[in-house]
């Protein structure tokens, strides 16, 4: 049973919090290529930690398979290990939003249109519609 919920905002208030959000969302998206790049060289890291873990553990691995290719002289070595959570590294996660320039640019224009109209008007309070519309950015 869906419930509606009735309650008037002050039109102050809501600009205050839409230029809030469009700062933040501005500001995420400008630190962005920073943030993925200390994420990309965490994640190298990561590999590397990987990697030496697996070198250190090699004789408890199980299910060797090994593919030489004589055209390249190159030998693909891999196999099984079982670990514990404890031992093994732990993979790093992005702790900050992707944005894609598409989505980006949609989220400032919807809010930066929604901005203009809220200071144009002179309602004391924003109506249900409207805040409807705004609500996925507050």
């Amino acid at each position: 049973m869906a419930r509606t919920l009735t309650v008037k905002v002050a039109t102050p208030k809501v600009i205050k919090a839409l230029e809030a959000k469009l700062e933040t969302i501005k500001s995420d998206y400008a630190s962005q290529a920073e943030n993925e790049a200390k994420y990309e060289q965490a994640r190298k890291d990561w590999q590397k930690a990987v990697g030496e873990f697996a070198i250190a553990n090699v004789a408890k691995a199980e299910n060797f398979r090994t593919n030489y290719r004589s055209w390249n002289k190159t030998l693909n070595v891999d196999f099984d290990l079982t670990a514990s959570e404890g031992d093994f590294p732990a993979e790093p996660t992005r702790n900050f939003t992707v944005m894609h320039q598409h989505t980006y640019n949609e989220m400032v224009d919807e809010i930066t249109n929604a901005l203009n109209i809220l200071r144009m008007t002179d309602e004391e309070t924003v109506n249900a519609s409207t805040m409807k519309s705004i609500a996925q950015y507050l």
